[in-house]
């Protein structure tokens, strides 16, 4: 009786000892190998992403060369005063965010179609020969793709004018008709990501027990209803994650897209500039490092509070798929 007296309190005390809270050197020197593996990350992204945070002081200088960065004179709010005085700065913002929720939005259910429809396909080798083509063109630089675009919209021996041509119409000029590139410029960005998109859907999809659908195929479910109560509720937080990434960037336009296919089209601009296009002609013409850094900055503020609110609401009905 006595011997068992005296092992409860011990057996007490490891158990208050189990449940203490350790230090970080502690969790250091049992996850040491962890911690190792996470150094190239780290090292990463401070030199790419948390360092070049200093660089915003360019934002508020008339910065240049001779006298550097802390010794170029201070001007204050002068570049963002200039960026909104040009007149160009709310157009600019329109642009970029109707352009990226347009990609997000169409993009993301193109890409939950086709991993869908990808995920009942019956032959695994039709299939896989799909799911390559698909993925294809995102490997295709944006340089060849503007000379696909060139090929096909050319005035005088583009291919969609031959056709009109060899049909007795008169040919159409696509690179004087602004109004038709916003629908141009979102195909050809879905041409180029839904292939990768899809996999990342897919992916999800395959995840899924197939337990829940011979559970859904024995209550009666058809295919359309295994996929709407099934299928898309479970892709649900894949699709919250992918957003939350997708509107971080929201005023990060694609550059590469914009610059090769529009060039420097003038005529074109008022329906397809965006700030990245607008900063970088900039920087092409005066070289006024103050003024692109601005921008920059405000795309910066502009990307965190659409980040931080978008959270926020997700947070209401999903609080479990919110980034913090």
């Amino acid at each position: 009786m006595t011997g068992d007296s005296r092992a409860v309190p011990k057996r007490r005390a490891a158990g208050a000892g189990a449940g203490k809270k350790r230090g970080l050197l502690y969790e250091l020197k049992v996850n040491r190998v962890l911690f190792l593996m996470l150094i190239p990350a780290a090292v990463y992204f401070i030199l790419n992403n948390y360092l070049p945070i200093f660089g915003m002081y360019l934002a508020f200088t008339r910065f240049n060369f001779a006298d550097g960065i802390f010794r170029s004179p201070f001007i204050g709010l002068e570049n963002f005063r200039f960026l909104w005085e040009s007149g160009k700065l709310v157009k600019l913002t329109v642009n970029t965010v109707s352009y990226n929720l347009a990609f997000i939005l169409i993009g993301n259910f193109m890409q939950i179609a086709s991993a869908i429809l990808l995920s009942r396909l019956g032959s695994k080798v039709f299939k896989k020969i799909t799911q390559s083509v698909m993925f294809l063109p995102y490997f295709v630089s944006y340089v060849i793709l503007n000379v696909i675009v060139y090929n096909l919209f050319n005035y005088d021996l583009g291919f969609f004018n031959g056709i009109l041509q060899s049909l007795g119409q008169e040919p159409y000029d696509f690179y004087n008709t602004p109004g038709i590139w916003p629908v141009i410029l979102v195909i050809l960005y879905i041409w180029k990501q839904v292939g990768y998109g899809t996999v990342i859907y897919l992916a999800t999809i395959t995840g899924i027990s197939p337990e829940l659908y011979e559970a859904a195929e024995i209550d009666g479910a058809n295919v359309f209803q295994q996929i709407r109560f099934i299928t898309v509720p479970l892709l649900v937080p894949t699709f919250i994650t992918l957003l939350l990434f997708s509107l971080g960037g929201i005023m990060k336009g694609q550059f590469d897209l914009f610059y090769q296919v529009i060039g420097n089209n003038g005529v074109l601009y008022d329906a397809t500039d965006i700030l990245d296009t607008f900063v970088y002609r900039s920087l092409k013409q005066d070289f006024d490092v103050g003024m692109s850094t601005a921008a920059g900055v405000y795309q910066s503020i502009f990307g965190f509070i659409v980040i931080m609110v978008s959270n926020a609401l997700i947070k209401r009905n999903h609080p479990e798929q919110a980034l913090f």
